[in-house]
């Protein structure tokens, strides 16, 4: 059975610089508060109407695709990863396809918010090992800037989010010990709504008397997307931010210690740990827990801040770039978010 390698990586950055002192035009905070609580410096934020997040991801594709010494035309599968697409359906693979003027190839969507990319690269894997595809694209990206809310009322969460786009190309190789050594994925929906963007959604629990007898069919249905959603802005992103640390703190080192484990390493075998960016005290956290020097743990959440699924694309991407990653060396790459949901791979380069 073969194994799968990256051949490829890509990343897409707005051009435009957002710093914690600029979001202070419009929230009731501070640099220092911002960089105490999340390690944030700035973000990117995309163009307001003229980037999206398939182009975002399709500018990503494109530098990973001439990276792998391929073409558009040779890909035979796509896998997107985001929570932010450019409309509520279709998602954003099919709009990658025509962008990129693909085949008629499969597209496949993956919401899993935070761990995305590690759940599309799990999926792709198992495409390549089973023989069924030989060149997959694997993007992850968002354009959070469209939808937060940057108000005083909002900044726990709008001061940490960014946009931006990372992608990979998958190819099998016959090279034994090397690329995706193994991936790991978990869940737990307990506590889903601790990190949630309730609306629009057709749960309708927030507002309306689960007893539907008391409403007609043209009530129901604006119960999608209302007026008094907005005025009581249910409709933007909700995070129980302690919440969310005490699980992520916990679940990172152990599903880190799960791949290490599955191939008979040690934490001291790593040689580049790429987190996602959710924020850099949880990243100093996972490396003091499992003890690993600053030289072995690649963080860019000063100048990005969080781009959820395209986190880790983008880091991967840049640390190669940096010449931080070579042939032989051994890279785990981990994410916790929203579901809650999180996951590793550990890669042989």
């Amino acid at each position: 059975m073969p194994s799968t390698f990256v051949a490829g990586v890509g990343k897409y950055l707005p051009q435009q610089v957002v710093t914690n002192n600029d979001l202070i035009k419009y929230i009731d905070t501070t640099d220092s508060w911002i960089q105490e609580r999340t390690g944030i410096q700035e973000r990117r934020f995309a163009h307001r109407t003229e980037e999206t997040t398939t182009t975002m991801g399709v500018a990503a594709a494109q530098q990973a695709i001439e990276r792998a010494g391929t073409t558009a035309q040779d890909i035979d599968f796509i896998i997107f990863a985001t929570l932010s697409p450019d409309y509520y359906f279709p998602g954003c693979g099919v709009l990658l396809q025509r962008a990129m003027q693909m085949r008629e190839i499969g597209a496949l969507d993956i919401r899993n918010k935070c761990s995305g990319f590690l759940y599309a690269l799990s999926v792709a894997d198992q495409f390549i090992k089973s023989g069924m595809y030989k060149n997959i694209l694997v993007v992850g990206s968002e354009k959070h800037s469209f939808g937060l809310d940057f108000t005083t009322r909002g900044r726990n969460i709008s001061v940490i989010f960014g946009d931006g786009a990372g992608a990979v190309v998958l190819q099998a190789t016959d090279e034994p010990g090397t690329g995706i050594l193994s991936t790991h994925l978990h869940s737990d929906g307990n506590s889903a709504e601790l990190l949630a963007m309730y609306n629009p959604g057709t749960h309708a629990n927030h507002w309306a008397d689960k007893n539907y007898a008391h409403f007609d069919q043209a009530e129901i249905g604006q119960m999608f997307m209302s007026h008094q959603m907005i005025d009581e802005a249910q409709n933007y992103p909700y995070m129980d931010g302690q919440s969310v640390f005490k699980k992520a703190v916990v679940k990172f080192p152990e599903v880190i210690m799960e791949a290490l484990n599955k191939n008979g390493l040690t934490p001291a075998d790593i040689h580049l740990l790429i987190p996602h960016q959710a924020n850099l005290r949880i990243s100093q956290f996972v490396q003091q827990k499992l003890q690993l020097a600053d030289s072995q743990v690649y963080n860019n959440i000063q100048h990005y801040g969080n781009t959820t699924a395209a986190s880790v694309p983008i880091a991967l991407c840049e640390a190669w770039e940096k010449g931080m990653i070579e042939k032989g060396n051994l890279v785990c790459l981990a994410a916790f978010g929203s579901g809650f949901t999180w996951g590793s791979a550990l890669i042989r380069w």
